[in-house]
């Protein structure tokens, strides 16, 4: 299915800096809480992810994701997520992380 640039546009993906990331033991599928750093305009927004394989809480701070952040909030158990962040799966569908390979400015949008 094709889609146009307008619908593009619609979905706002930027980048931000994991600040805090907390295991998720509540949650039916293994998983970690993470609070990422948009820069000023966004701010701090949290979500959880599901990407325990490759990434340990103390590893991911600091580092830079992307995320969809204009998706509604949604309640995960007790937790509630306010941002998607992207990743594309290994051969065994594990999560690997969609980032910049340069440190780039928080906030920036995708395009």
């Amino acid at each position: 299915m094709e889609i146009s640039y307008d619908d593009f546009e619609k979905v706002d993906i930027r980048v931000g800096t994991v600040t805090r990331a907390e295991p998720f033991p509540e949650a039916r599928r293994p998983a970690i809480k993470l609070w990422v750093d948009f820069g000023p305009t966004i701010g701090e927004k949290k979500t959880s992810a599901q990407i325990t394989k490759y990434y340990q809480p103390e590893t991911l701070i600091g580092r830079q994701v992307a995320a969809v952040v204009n998706f509604p909030p949604r309640q995960i158990g007790k937790f509630m997520s306010e941002i998607l962040v992207l990743g594309f799966p290994d051969d065994e569908g594990e999560v690997v992380l969609l980032a910049p390979d340069r440190k780039v400015p928080m906030g920036g949008k995708l395009f």
